[in-house]
């Protein structure tokens, strides 16, 4: 079954509608307001789910670097989280968070570990030795070393498992349709089941180019804080 857009008593149907088209050019004036929720939904909660997830992630790879031998047990722990799937994880959450958008956030946002736990604590090590010493010996603390030194120069490593995440968490949010919280999602859900092919289209290309779009920002964000990056021709992308 589909499902066209409400019409005027003498405006015509679309030939497109009729014919259930792929591409229906109609279909993007008509049905522009759904397409802005769902898009505007789908960014909020790859946003926030990101954000928890490198919060969350930082204290862990700092966690990992300090105690080795916690390591094994934090990298293992987000790794078999990112095995449950979607479906299944967001079904144990149903219980305490309901159908609500935060259990889709608390779900991509574990998802995201295994990703960003794995590149800070990288980004961290990749920090030269020598480059450490120097600032200790010129009389940087703990706290100080960290966060001049040792992150700004973590930076790029950091950053690539930051769009890595995002451009995986755009796509896993889809499935938060079952919760009716999956952005864009919610709209390849419904056509789905309802066979409208313009919708699916749409859909999908929305999701592609909230992909791309967000990774071409992170590039320019992570172009931002590293300048010394392009010194040479040598960003880091």
């Amino acid at each position: 079954m589909i499902t066209a857009a409400p019409l005027a008593a003498d405006d015509p149907i679309p030939q497109c509608f009729i014919d259930n088209s792929w591409w229906c050019a109609p279909y993007w004036s008509d049905y522009r307001s759904e397409l802005v929720d769902a898009l505007v939904q789908h960014i909020w909660i790859t946003v926030v789910s990101v954000a928890i997830g490198l919060l969350i992630a930082f204290p862990l790879a700092l966690l990992a670097r300090r105690f080795p031998s916690f390591e094994t047990v934090i990298v293992g722990a987000t790794t078999i989280i990112y095995t449950i799937p979607s479906l299944a994880l967001f079904s144990l959450l149903l219980p305490f968070t309901g159908l609500t958008p935060t259990t889709v956030i608390i779900g991509l946002s574990l998802y995201s570990l295994t990703v960003l736990v794995r590149n800070v604590l990288a980004g961290l090590r990749s920090v030269p030795p020598d480059v450490c010493e120097a600032a200790i010996g010129n009389g940087y603390g703990p706290t100080r070393l960290l966060f001049q030194i040792e992150l700004p120069l973590a930076m790029p490593v950091i950053m690539a498992g930051l769009r890595v995440a995002t451009v995986s968490t755009v796509a896993l949010l889809t499935v938060g349709a079952i919760v009716a919280a999956g952005g864009l999602g919610n709209l390849l859900y419904e056509a789905v089941n309802n066979q409208f092919k313009a919708q699916i289209l749409a859909a999908s290309l929305l999701c592609v180019a909230l992909a791309v779009a967000l990774d071409l920002l992170l590039v320019v964000i992570q172009r931002m804080v590293t300048p010394w990056t392009r010194v040479g021709g040598g960003a880091t992308t």
